[in-house]
């Protein structure tokens, strides 16, 4: 987890994957509710609830799930969840961005002060954090189905902001309001993209030494396993 989060990037300890997959499940899940709630639930004019189907999937998540948790969406019309930013810093000043969806606001940025504190952090206030980042779109096409010459010059037809090389795809960055645009011109070219979304990307990168890597990392699935917390982003070099 490299200064970015999206469910599946973070190193768990053997013997939790089971309870990380239901974690995880139970996030996406959440995630298309409130997306199809707010929306169509057409996933093709619903730009939200396709990227949740997208996460679903990549998550191996079963049909029947996704399928129930649209479903989810008409009988819960009196449950509002609501998305939320909290900003703060972690063990040796670490910048960190939480996005939550949760429909108690107090219960949430109670948990988060815990469990920051815990570790030697705090909870701070809106935009402490924020200018440690750039707020991008992320989107990875696998190196089988696009050569480093062809994703340069598609990042370059698009008016990307970045491209580059990486073992197993090739990632092009986008403006966040050119996202979803971007998107679609890479979905002509292939079927499937490795990954995309919108992420915070840290503009720089603090190494920890290895004991405090580790704690930091302990911090990490802490916060992960808050059914209320979707992401979370920071900018420590963990490579």
């Amino acid at each position: 987890m490299a200064g970015h989060s999206h469910w599946a990037g973070i190193k768990h300890k053997k013997g939790r994957q089971d309870n990380l997959r239901s974690k995880i499940f139970s996030k996406i899940s959440r995630e298309i509710t409130v997306a199809a709630k707010l929306g169509s639930k057409d996933p093709v004019t619903n730009h939200r609830l396709r990227a949740a189907i997208e996460s679903a999937k990549n998550a191996n998540m079963p049909k029947d799930n996704i399928n129930r948790a649209i479903s989810k969406s008409d009988i819960s019309k009196d449950h509002n969840f609501e998305n939320l930013r909290y900003e703060g810093f972690g063990p040796k000043n670490i910048a960190i961005i939480i996005e939550t969806l949760t429909d108690n606001k107090n219960r949430t940025a109670g948990a988060i002060r815990t469990t920051l504190q815990k570790f030697g952090g705090n909870l701070g206030s809106s935009g402490s954090t924020t200018h440690f980042f750039d707020n991008c779109g992320i989107i990875q096409i696998s190196n089988e189905k696009i050569s480093e010459e062809k994703a340069l010059d598609f990042a370059a037809t698009v008016g990307a902001k970045d491209c580059y090389s990486q073992k197993e795809f090739q990632e092009i960055i986008t403006k966040k309001e050119d996202f979803y645009k971007v998107k679609n011109e890479a979905e002509k070219i292939v079927k499937k993209l490795f990954y995309s979304g919108i992420e915070w990307r840290p503009k720089n990168l603090i190494s920890l030494k290895k004991k405090e890597a580790s704690e930091f990392e302990s911090m990490l699935e802490l916060l992960q396993e808050n059914d209320d917390i979707q992401n979370v982003f920071h900018n420590c070099n963990l490579l």
